[in-house]
């Protein structure tokens, strides 16, 4: 009998979990096994309670994906039981629940700054029509509607009771003055439900942050001393400082920001002083996080620095960490996208003991970074976040947010011209005819590009296999070697087979191996990054080299990502046998790229395309098995692709009835797609000619259209008939 008492008793004590499939107020999520342990019905009313008597009712909800041993509640049930993420709640099925006559509800003051219009019409009806939302006294609940969010508080209950089901037919009343802020809880401070995109650097920073700072005695009882300091790098806006801020207010630990910069003073002492001041606030005010920002600008690497006020900084923060005590309930964090330049003393076990990427998300954690950030906008029923997020590759989670805030700005726009700019209140039916579609997400895709890689040019081009004739061959096997492994890798894993990493185009000039790699990428939907070859050569030492480092470490960043070195000839060369190469600097650049090259990971799909007309000075080194191992000719084109280079050339253009394309393709063997190109441009400039200088006779015959001729083709035909002509 005691037995089973413990049983049930423990069956009913579960640990807090983040809502992650279902963000509403009044909804918790159950496995189904634990439902039917605690008899509990889809759509049951229960009373969770926490350890210091503060409770709150939802909805159960059953969830699969939820563990037996675990309850998953938002961050406003969350905020409403006091509770915090890995607590203990007990859960009791309401068999009181009544349906209620009355419920007076007032908004919160500084949520409703600025809201014009009926807050019933526009928040309160939508979110309880049909819903028999459970409500509890003094509870504040989160409303979402016309682009931002309200906060309500449930004020009193009729008849008398703790809380009730509101009902198609309660009263909802609403009238009063809100409710000041006072000792109210933001709903909106940031907690783990707003960052999306980071499963596993989140978990790692929750069990490095929250054991030490909640349970000590766990490290205590095995003899070992807690982490002290952890340090987050990333691309700039990847939610570095997003992930310390929600671990500070999911902990309730005392948090402490520092700019980096706002510690330095131009008087002396007085920046090791601010440092000093910092970690003695943190440490009164245990348990407590320190969080660094921008730490590589006041810690940078003494041995490269000059100025001697950044040398004494990090020797006081060296000391700073060092002296405090083990368990002095403080953790350090820092956050940098720089982690090579900070002094490597840090970055030793003891001060910043565990170091933590924060990448780019995948497409899984796109989807989640996009769901948060439009959680509060008001959507169209044609909205995919699914065909968005899979065509955001490189997005970091601020991409994702600036991608979501154009997107809004592309509907306002179109609204422009039915809004008065000079009334002091907008219509409230244009206000609830705007909503985010998914025409507006895509023009604002266009607009947009990764923040990572904003320096160089990046671009998914829109040439496609359609717009290059010919060469039926080369385009098989790069459907092969690149589209393959990014649409199906499933099928590589299978057969055991790891994909090619680059390919080499040789051919003569103006064959379009450039336009080949561009629609490779466009195919497969990657990122397309170009590099000219003498652009990476500089006059500086060592800095070529990094030039193709930090050109690798972007294209990974983005992937997937097809990389474009043009004129590879240029930069691969036979080693050592350059004459007047200063310092070597090109045989550097080379090393580099090789090392480059066999350092990628195969998990990170990025390829690399080389294009050059002269493949016999290429370094053979480069041209092994593993690095462009694929060598593809690029032959002048046939009669039938010259046929299609007329034609695509020719596909905005007025052509007379005579001009025979096919007779201009068979008289342009040896010509290239360039050459082609060219012949149609100087015959257009001609006809252009020609149409200016009869402008106002053309005029007084009724402008009559001016059209190409096969006169004129045939002229520049014979001027370049051997300019290109293959050797």
């Amino acid at each position: 009998m005691a037995t089973a008492a413990t049983s049930k008793k423990a069956a009913n004590r579960l640990v807090v979990e983040e809502a992650t499939t279902n963000d509403d107020n009044s909804v918790c999520n159950l496995h189904p096994d634990t439902m039917e342990k605690l008899s509990i019905y889809k759509g049951d009313i229960v009373l969770l309670k926490d350890k210091r008597r503060h409770n709150t009712v939802c909805m159960a909800l059953p969830d699969d994906t939820c563990e037996g041993h675990k309850l998953r509640i938002n961050k406003v049930a969350r905020s409403n039981l006091r509770v915090r993420i890995a607590d203990v709640v007990s859960v009791h099925l309401c068999h009181d629940a009544k349906f209620g006559k009355r419920v007076h509800i007032l908004p919160l003051d500084d949520s409703v700054e600025g809201i014009t219009g009926n807050l019933f019409d526009a928040y309160l009806k939508p979110y309880f029509v049909d819903a028999f939302r459970p409500v509890h006294k003094g509870d504040l609940f989160l409303v979402r509607g016309g682009m931002r969010s309200v906060e309500f508080k449930v004020m009193e209950i009729d008849p008398a009771a703790d809380y009730c089901v509101v009902a198609p037919d309660t009263e909802i009343f609403c009238e009063g003055e809100p409710v000041k802020r006072e000792d109210e809880e933001r709903l909106d401070d940031v907690g783990y439900d707003d960052v999306g995109g980071m499963g596993k650097p989140l978990t790692l920073i929750r069990e490095l942050v929250e054991l030490p700072l909640r349970h000590p005695q766990l490290f205590k009882s095995i003899g070992v001393k807690p982490p002290k300091g952890i340090l987050l790098y990333g691309p700039p806006g990847s939610g570095k400082t997003l992930i310390a801020r929600a671990v500070a207010n999911e902990t309730g630990a005392f948090f402490f920001l520092i700019n980096g910069p706002e510690i330095m003073s131009k008087m002396a002492g007085e920046s090791e002083s601010n440092l000093r001041k910092a970690f003695e606030e943190a440490e009164k005010n245990a348990p407590s996080i320190i969080f660094i920002d921008e730490i590589d600008s006041i810690a940078p690497n003494r041995e490269k620095t000059h100025g001697e006020v950044e040398r004494r900084i990090v020797s006081q923060l060296l000391t700073l960490m060092d002296g405090m005590k083990a368990r002095a309930h403080v953790i350090v964090m820092g956050a940098t996208n720089r982690p090579n330049s900070i002094d490597p003393a840090l970055r030793r076990f003891g001060r910043f003991d565990r170091e933590i990427d924060i990448g780019v998300p995948d497409e899984v954690g796109r989807l989640e970074v996009l769901r948060i950030h439009t959680k509060n906008m008001k959507l169209d029923k044609d909205v995919n976040l699914q065909v968005i997020a899979k065509d955001t590759h490189g997005y970091v989670g601020a991409d994702l947010a600036a991608l979501c805030t154009e997107a809004a700005l592309q509907c306002i726009r179109e609204k422009m011209d039915v809004i008065d700019l000079e009334d002091d209140t907008i219509d409230a039916e244009i206000l609830n005819s705007m909503a985010v579609t998914n025409g507006h997400l895509k023009t604002a895709l266009v607009g947009t590009n990764p923040s990572a890689l904003r320096e160089t040019v990046v671009e998914v081009p829109n040439v496609s296999w359609t717009d290059i004739g010919g060469l039926d061959g080369v385009k098989r096997e790069l459907q092969e070697t690149v589209q393959y492994p990014v649409e199906h890798p499933e099928k590589f894993e299978k057969f055991g087979m790891s994909p090619s990493k680059g390919v080499l185009f040789y051919g003569p000039p103006g064959c379009g191996k450039t336009l080949l790699a561009k629609a490779i990428a466009n195919e497969c939907q990657a990122n397309f990054i170009s590099i000219k070859g003498p652009e990476l050569l500089t006059m500086w030492f060592g800095e070529s080299e990094a030039n193709v480092r930090e050109i690798f470490d972007k294209a990974r960043q983005s992937a997937p990502c097809v990389l474009f070195f043009d004129e590879l000839d240029s930069i691969a060369t036979q080693r050592g046998g350059r004459v007047g190469d200063a310092g070597g600097a090109a045989d550097r650049v080379l090393n580099q790229l090789l090392t480059e090259m066999d350092g990628m990971n195969a998990k990170k799909t990025v390829f690399i395309i080389g294009a050059t007309n002269r493949p016999d000075i290429i370094d053979s080194a480069l041209l092994r098995p593993g690095r462009l191992d694929q060598l593809i000719y690029i032959p002048l084109p046939d009669e039938a692709s010259r046929h299609q280079i007329f034609k695509a050339c020719l596909r905005k253009s007025p052509v007379a009835k005579d001009v025979d394309l096919g007779a201009l393709a068979r008289f342009t063997a040896g010509f290239s797609g360039a050459d082609i190109t060219e012949i149609c441009q100087r015959a257009c400039k001609y006809a252009i000619r020609e149409d200016i200088e009869k402008d106002m006779e053309r005029q007084r015959m009724g402008k009559t259209p001016w059209r190409w001729t096969a006169a004129r083709k045939t002229r520049w035909l014979r001027l370049r008939r051997f300019t290109s002509r293959s050797q």
